[in-house]
């Protein structure tokens, strides 16, 4: 073989060599460029599923105080009618004292048999000081999926209860 065929040939395998390692190269800079979108897009759901939750958990609190806030009103307003049933109580035995023909023991007596007979607070204060306990009820309308959970707490602090049902959206 002449000297100049195998330079050629030599020259002609250099440049073949190169232009396989530019194109390696332009596939891999591809192939990265294909994985940081992919990788951009994961964060931004990542970011967008941690904004809902934040929402979601807000929603909670706020659900939470609400919830406070109603039971405070309640025992706000069943100290109230308790204080309005004594209240009665008292006027009826002040009543069976003023009237010669009644009897005031036997007066706060019918009063508090007929109260108790009503099922009203009597009945209620009784359970309530039995049963301390606390539910949370949370409903989490996420995309795709409905979730709800609830629980329940002892008056020490430990959950007795805790339920959770997740199912897939079908509205959509």
């Amino acid at each position: 073989m002449d000297t100049g065929v195998i330079i050629a040939i030599v020259v002609a395998a250099l440049i073949l060599l190169a232009v396989l390692w530019f194109a390696g190269r332009k596939g891999r800079e591809r192939r990265y460029e294909t994985r940081r979108t992919e990788a951009r897009e994961i964060r931004r759901e990542a970011e967008v599923g941690t904004a809902q939750a934040d929402k979601t958990r807000a929603e909670a609190e706020a659900q939470a105080a609400e919830a406070k806030r109603q039971d405070a009103l309640a025992r706000e307003r069943a100290a109230s009618a308790e204080d309005q049933r004594r209240e009665a109580r008292d006027r009826h035995i002040a009543a069976a004292e003023k009237d010669p023909d009644a009897d005031p023991d036997e007066a706060a007596a019918q009063f508090d048999r007929q109260y108790t007979q009503t099922g009203t607070a009597g009945t209620q204060d009784a359970d309530a000081a039995d049963d301390q306990r606390v539910e949370h009820y949370e409903h989490t309308d996420a995309p795709g999926v409905e979730r709800e959970r609830r629980f329940e707490r002892s008056e020490e602090g430990e959950v007795v209860r805790d339920e959770e049902y997740e199912q897939p959206r079908t509205d959509r």
